[in-house]
């Protein structure tokens, strides 16, 4: 039998600067190549950057949508699972990730890590809520991150 692939969810705004963005990318491509699929909210920005990076990098990429329209997605997510439910889809997205990082982001950004330190989901963080909550583990990239997430997982 077939072991279950490691889901990690990347988390972060919809709007984001550059230097973030390539901070999101880095991340998706690591997780691809980690052999892990890439979970997010399907949007912009950071969803958008990161499910970018996975899918250069050969991987595959899931996207838990706030619409009902599937077509709302960005063009790098493979596999779409449209909620209506707006930002309260964050906590599927928390409940079907092995592991969490959060590159950047706003207060949707800031619920997910929520839902993930009280599901006591690994979790990390590059240049977000980390800044402020001692509870996420700090680092200055992509790499170190997803390194901890997965020793962790």
């Amino acid at each position: 039998m077939q072991k279950r692939k490691i889901v990690i969810a990347v988390i972060g705004g919809s709007k984001c600067s550059e230097e973030i963005a390539k901070e999101a990318y880095k991340a998706g491509h690591i997780i691809a190549e980690k052999g892990a699929i890439l979970l997010n909210g399907g949007g912009n920005g950071v969803m958008l950057a990161s499910a970018q990076g996975a899918k250069d990098a050969g991987g595959m990429t899931l996207g838990i949508t706030q619409s009902d329209n599937k077509e709302k997605v960005n063009p790098y997510i493979d596999v779409v699972i449209a909620t209506g439910m707006g930002h309260v889809r964050n906590a599927i997205i928390i409940q079907s990730a092995d592991g969490v990082l959060a590159v950047g982001g706003e207060y949707g950004t800031l619920s997910e890590v929520a839902f993930a330190l009280n599901s006591k989901k690994p979790i990390a963080g590059v240049f977000s809520w980390n800044r402020i909550l001692s509870e996420i583990p700090s680092f200055d990239n992509p790499k170190d991150a997803i390194d901890f997430i997965f020793e962790k997982i």
